[in-house]
């Protein structure tokens, strides 16, 4: 079980950094409607899902019927939640964009507790509120940012991908594969995209092709990662260092994007880390 646990980690850490050079990539692409940028994230996904689904033999089946509902729920709520959070990088830097997406695992342990029946124990909750008051320091609830129409979406997009991470991990208790929740979601949020990125098409250049194929690359990265860590985890153990995400987006956004932080971000980013690593400790001397 821990052995299982360390692995959660490793995974969710390895998605976060995917997903900060997707959103890097999604910012460099220029000008271009959020259905369209969710579109060619997906698309690339379904691929590379496909083939890994051929390799290892698995079919193309969630097993039980039951087990659609789970599917469909994490990838209708998981495709609003791209939907938002893709708005939000295109109109926020993309440390902040990345932070309102990453208060997912508050949901998301919220979610567990209704959805999964999983306790949540006192030191798990302390931790959990002491990243999100990181996540304070970050957004300066007192200023602009909270009081803007995108980061309203962004924090709605995070509310989204909490309850679509808490159905991966209830489809993966019931025996569905990772790599079919992974085909299933990419199939169907690009099946949502397509009529609602006609709505404003826009005809690409070399370069934003280019870098939109990177994006959904480092999606599914970060895809099969986020699949794999709750499948080997419960939400409560690991979702708190989905946030190690904040870090990277910074990192990137400051050496591609001439991005800056000020000290109250970067002491929400101290915050935040902080958190995970206490919690990860307490929880380690608990178990031994």
């Amino acid at each position: 079980m821990e052995k299982e646990k360390y692995k959660g980690i490793l995974y969710i850490i390895m998605a976060g950094f995917c997903f900060a050079c997707m959103t890097l990539f999604l910012k460099l692409s220029g000008d271009i409607s959020s259905f369209e940028k969710s579109f060619f994230r997906n698309l690339v996904a379904i691929f590379f899902a496909f083939a890994i689904l051929k390799k290892q033999h698995v079919p193309l089946s969630a097993g039980d019927k039951s087990n659609y509902k789970y599917l469909i729920a994490r990838s209708f709520m998981g495709t609003l939640g791209i939907f938002c959070n893709f708005y939000a990088v295109d109109h926020l830097v993309i440390a902040d964009a990345n932070m309102l997406n990453k208060l997912s695992p508050f949901f998301a342990i919220i979610f567990s507790f209704f959805l999964l029946k999983e306790k949540i124990k006192p030191h798990q909750i302390a931790c959990v509120l002491i990243a999100f008051c990181g996540a304070l320091l970050i957004l300066k609830p007192g200023g602009q940012t909270l009081t803007t129409f995108p980061a309203f979406i962004g924090l709605m997009g995070g509310m989204c991908a909490g309850f679509a991470y808490t159905n991966v991990r209830l489809a993966s208790k019931h025996g569905v594969p990772g790599p079919f929740i992974v085909f299933f979601f990419s199939v169907f949020s690009c099946v949502m995209s397509i009529p609602l990125s006609l709505i404003n098409f826009t005809w690409l250049s070399p370069r934003q092709l280019l870098l939109l194929l990177l994006a959904g690359l480092s999606a599914t990265g970060g895809q099969f990662a986020i699949t794999a860590a709750y499948s080997h985890a419960p939400a409560r153990e690991i979702s708190v260092y989905d946030y190690i995400q904040i870090i990277f987006a910074a990192i990137l956004g400051m050496i591609f994007l001439g991005e800056k932080p000020d000290v109250l971000s970067i002491a929400g980013y101290v915050v935040i880390v902080s958190a995970g690593v206490i919690l990860f400790f307490i929880q380690k001397k608990k178990e031994s």
